[in-house]
């Protein structure tokens, strides 16, 4: 599998992917997440985990502040900032990688990226509010468009993709799109084929098995496998890390540039075994893509 190298320059620095993966470490402020629900609410203790986060070594932190697990119901703008600019308020220059907002409202967005986010990671695919590409394209930030069928309210009563790659490649497409008559830098756009999201459990092995299939969309591939129900009923404690890791492992050796993971130290052991298969197999491309940083880019981040 080749996987081609990017250079992903951000308001305030550069990452670069390709030849090592990048780590985007899980921090859920709500208080109903499926892996962690309501555990860091509590502005103080998001900003111990953010900091413990950043020691494990991440490479961005994803602060999420609503719950898109099945069956979450949605919750207004009014009351995902109430939980999320305390945190943001608390991390504001004390952290020395990128913060990522995971949400799919555009005003929420503007919030998070006055202070200080530098990454929208949108769950809906730009599905849901389509002005949020503007406003991340007028705060010079990257964007993560996540693929999601439906919602999380309709997830169990959808059936299954008749074509589930053809169909994530579709609609990432028309979505990157969307985000360029926005305008998004196209080069500042990564991708995530969203496993879960209204897809059946074997459709989400399928998604890693033909990863690839989306490298022709020459964009970041991110995926987050960490905690999935996917990984297998009944499972807890080491055994769901074990699980993930073997996800992790198969993302980026089909091609993932970044994994979105919750066990940092476990996950970034796997992704380093993995990117050393990939690189001892010669197949990376060296070739970038980038854009030219900004004035004001601080340093490359290489962590």
């Amino acid at each position: 599998m080749s996987r081609r190298h990017f250079a992903w320059n951000l308001k305030q620095r550069q990452l670069l992917a390709g030849e090592r993966t990048l780590i985007m470490g899980v921090l859920n402020v709500t208080p109903d997440s499926f892996s962690d629900g309501g555990k860091y609410l509590d502005p103080d203790r998001a900003f111990a985990r953010a900091i413990e986060l950043e020691e494990q070594g991440v490479d961005i932190i994803d602060v999420g502040a609503e719950s898109t697990r099945p069956g979450a119901q949605r919750i207004s703008e009014a009351e995902e900032l109430r939980r999320l600019i305390p945190v943001l308020k608390r991390l504001d220059g004390k952290l020395n990688v990128p913060i990522s907002v995971d949400t799919y409202k555009s005003a929420v967005a503007e919030k998070a990226m006055e202070h200080g986010a530098e990454i929208i990671n949108d769950p809906s695919g730009l599905t849901f509010d389509p002005q949020l590409a503007r406003i991340v394209a007028n705060h010079d930030g990257g964007l993560i468009i996540n693929h999601m069928r439906g919602t999380p309210e309709s997830w169990a009563k959808l059936p299954p993709m008749k074509d589930v790659m053809g169909g994530i490649r579709a609609d990432l497409d028309a979505s990157v799109h969307r985000a360029v008559r926005s305008g998004m830098n196209r080069a500042r756009i990564a991708i995530d084929p969203g496993l879960g999201f209204g897809k059946r459990k074997e459709q989400n092995s399928e998604i890693l098995a033909r990863l690839g299939e989306l490298a022709g969309l020459e964009l970041m591939i991110v995926v987050g496998p960490s905690r999935k129900a996917f990984l297998g009923q009944g499972l807890s404690g080491p055994a769901v890390q074990c699980a993930s890791a073997a996800a992790v492992a198969a993302a980026i050796l089909a091609g993932a540039h970044m994994v979105r993971v919750h066990d940092v130290a476990e996950m970034k052991a796997a992704a380093q075994l993995a990117d050393q298969i990939l690189n001892s197999a010669g197949t990376s491309d060296s070739s970038v893509s980038h854009v030219p940083p900004p004035r004001s880019a601080g340093p490359v981040s290489r962590k």
